[in-house]
Parts: structure tokens; sequence; C-alpha cells
């Protein structure tokens, strides 16, 4: 953490999934270096890393958004006091984030407080 007001942390499932570091694995080096980049300034600024980094995309859930080669690569995450929960990653194509990664997003954040941090 750059200044300790935030952490940023993975959505680790009850059988010890981890679908954003999956996500994260499955990309070429220099899509992943800068995403990681982008994740570091969000533990930094947290909520007040502005449009077009990062939005509100449904209540709780905010995503994380990076271009890279003309690819749209987003992650989606929710607060939980001080820490960000980055529940997955996915590239999106055209149009607004699919309903079934919100629901996805949702899903994956109503198990995160019902299994605790």
């Amino acid at each position: 953490m750059s200044d300790g007001s935030y952490e940023v942390v993975f959505y680790r499932s009850p059988r010890g999934e981890c679908f954003a570091e999956d996500f994260l694995d499955g990309l070429p080096a220099k899509v992943r270096g800068k995403i990681l980049r982008w994740i570091e300034a969000l533990e930094t600024h947290g909520p007040n890393l502005p449009r077009p980094y990062a939005d509100v995309v449904r209540e709780k859930i905010r995503e994380l958004r990076i271009i890279f080669g003309g690819n749209q690569y987003r992650l989606l995450y929710f607060f939980a006091g001080k820490q960000i929960v980055i529940t997955h990653g996915f590239v999106k194509k055209t149009g607004p984030v699919p309903v079934s990664e919100l629901d996805r997003a949702e899903r994956l954040m109503q198990e995160w407080h019902q299994h605790g941090a």
C-alpha cells in the first residue's frame, strides 16, 4: 500500500479458487503488468480513483477499467471497510458490462460477506 489507506485483496472462494488471479495469470505479461499498476493506483486512491479508470456499475459493485492494445480489461470489485475486494476479471467486448458478470460479482460479494474476510 502506498499511503496505508486501502488494501486490495482478491476474493478467494471457500474451495480456495481465486478468479482474479486465474484471470491475471492467463494474460500476456505486458497486459498483466499494466493491470497490476492500475490495481496499485486503486489501492492508493480508493473510491477517489476517477472515471475513466474506475466506475460504479451496480450498487456496491465497481469496475477497474484498463485498455491495452485495443482490448478492454475489467476487474470487478467492492469495498469492505478499508479493503478493496476484487472478485474477478474479464475482457469486455462491447457495450455495458454484461449482466452475467455483474450477477457473478454480486454473488461473490455475498459469499465473501457470509464466509468472512
